[in-house]
């Protein structure tokens, strides 16, 4: 690859980093950071290629399919890596672990909820019916607004009051512990 072959491919990578980037992203599972630096790591392997008399077909091609070995290479490391930390992984486990949430975090819950429902209880009586049929029921604005009689913006005014009432009932707690 003569060197302006390697500007040509800097360019095009220059040029489709988004799309790379977004390529990469869905090739290592959503991990978009990890994305970034496979596409950072695609720079580097294109700005040192050694030069040869080579010409490439397709240069797009070329910058992805390097992009694309790299996010393999980097799978591979990584699944070697899991295997030497964790030996006994292909092995039953002693202990499983409870997928249930742990009795601290049942309590904390149950104790919002109450805030919650103590909130609801001082709203007004169109707002906590708003907030319910959206949230609970799953109602969409045009259909609380024909249930309560009124229009589909107060209806988004009753929803964000009766939010924002949750929210400072939750925050006041937290502030007071």
């Amino acid at each position: 690859m003569r060197r302006d072959t390697a500007s040509v491919l800097i360019s095009i990578f220059q040029e489709n980093y988004d799309h790379l980037v977004r390529f990469l992203t869905r090739r290592m599972g959503g991990d978009a950071q990890r994305a970034a630096d496979i596409a950072q790591d695609t720079y580097l392997r294109l700005a040192s290629a050694p030069v040869s008399d080579g010409q490439i077909d397709n240069p797009r091609a070329y910058v992805y399919r390097v992009a694309g070995n790299l996010a393999i290479d980097w799978m591979r490391r990584e699944k070697r890596h899991l295997a030497s930390s964790h030996p006994d992984a292909g092995q039953v486990p002693e202990q499983v672990e409870d997928p249930k949430p742990s009795p601290e975090i049942t309590v904390m819950g149950r104790q919002q909820l109450a805030l919650i429902d103590r909130a609801l209880d001082r709203l007004p009586e169109n707002p906590r019916r708003a907030l319910l049929m959206f949230r609970v029921d799953g109602f969409s604005h045009a259909r609380i607004a024909q249930e309560l009689g009124v229009s589909e913006s107060m209806v988004a005014k009753y929803i964000a009051r009766a939010l924002q009432q949750c929210r400072d009932e939750l925050w006041r707690a937290d502030q007071n512990k």
